[in-house]
């Protein structure tokens, strides 16, 4: 695997020769059709010498008559479980297999009993150019970062079923998203928030604001790729874009972003969320605060013409404040 290749491609498995404080998972979300059930699979691996092992996390989201119920399972197997290919992205950990085409899950747990096959189709990856190898823009390049991130498909189509504890769960016509990380830590603190389930059915929001660290010093690093009409609108730090207006409160943010002659106006809401476990130097120790059924308001202006005005379903929303326990 060249090191370029890698960059060019995060979709695959970045962490062949580490042996301590890594970790790397990918974040598979499958809507239904009938919006009803969001499943989010997490397979990943945590580097270290105290507690060495690869998981899957598997997030349920499941619309009832009184509202949204959300549950987590952790599935913990031996590394010699998990298996890569090295010049491609497929990933297999224990009887379950991963690739940018198809998810297999063969799980059978007193927690939880998983089985069946979504394929994808229709898949929109994301603008690439040489400063801008990534998601990451030129800071992907760099080989001294704490987290890197990687975004594989803004949305796609789903096919095939999942049968979830005697359930059967249609995914035919569904809609779903692929990103992932990796490195040692997720930053200390962060929002991040996605959805593909807008009134427009082509509009994808991703949205990261993290507190990053660098050569010893932080700064607020921003990335938000909106998916439109067939047109991507990034801001980044890497592209000059800037916050000038951010309201972060328990379970609701408010921004707006500039570049150039364009303002990205965005408020997200989660009323409910549920634990995620989160690296820390490579160990799965942290939690984190994650809902599935969120809301994201946009408008996208240029000038003073407004371009997009729209409200994206089935959230995924995480707000992290910073947290005081070393590094």
């Amino acid at each position: 695997m060249s090191k370029l290749g890698n960059i060019l491609h995060p979709e695959r498995f970045q962490g062949a020769n580490k042996t301590d404080r890594y970790f790397e998972g990918w974040y598979f979300k499958l809507v239904s059709k009938d919006e009803r059930h969001t499943v989010a699979l997490i397979p990943g691996v945590s580097v270290n010498r105290e507690d060495p092992h690869a998981f899957i996390q598997v997030f349920l989201s499941r619309a009832e008559a009184d509202g949204t119920s959300l549950s987590t399972r952790y599935l913990r197997f031996p590394m010699n479980r998990f298996t890569f290919e090295p010049k491609g992205f497929a990933i297999a950990i224990g009887p379950c297999a991963f690739t940018k085409e198809t998810v297999i899950l063969d799980l059978s747990d007193p927690s939880i009993d998983l089985r069946g096959t979504v394929s994808f189709t229709d898949m929109v990856p994301i603008r690439q150019t040489v400063s801008m190898p990534n998601i990451m823009g030129f800071f992907g390049y760099f080989t001294f970062m704490e987290c890197y991130h990687g975004v594989i498909s803004m949305t796609h189509a789903l096919h095939g079923t999942l049968v979830l504890d005697g359930e059967t769960i249609d995914f035919e016509g569904g809609k779903g998203y692929i990103e992932k990380d990796w490195g040692r830590s997720f930053p200390r603190a962060y929002v991040w928030m996605q959805s593909n389930h807008f009134a427009d059915s082509g509009t994808s929001l991703m949205f990261s604001f993290a507190d990053i660290p660098f050569l010893g010093m932080h700064f607020k690093g921003l990335i938000a790729n909106l998916l439109y009409a067939g047109k991507e609108y990034r801001f980044a730090t890497y592209n000059c874009a800037r916050v000038v207006r951010e309201d972060v409160r328990d379970g609701a943010v408010s921004y707006r972003l500039r570049k150039g002659r364009y303002v990205l106006e965005v408020d997200a809401f989660s009323d409910r969320q549920i634990g995620l476990a989160s690296p820390r130097n490579g160990r799965m120790v942290e939690q984190i605060k994650e809902g599935l059924s969120g809301t994201i308001r946009i408008r996208l202006y240029r000038g003073k013409t407004l371009l997009v005005n729209d409200v994206g379903r089935h959230a995924g929303i995480e707000i992290m404040k910073q947290k005081n326990n070393a590094e």
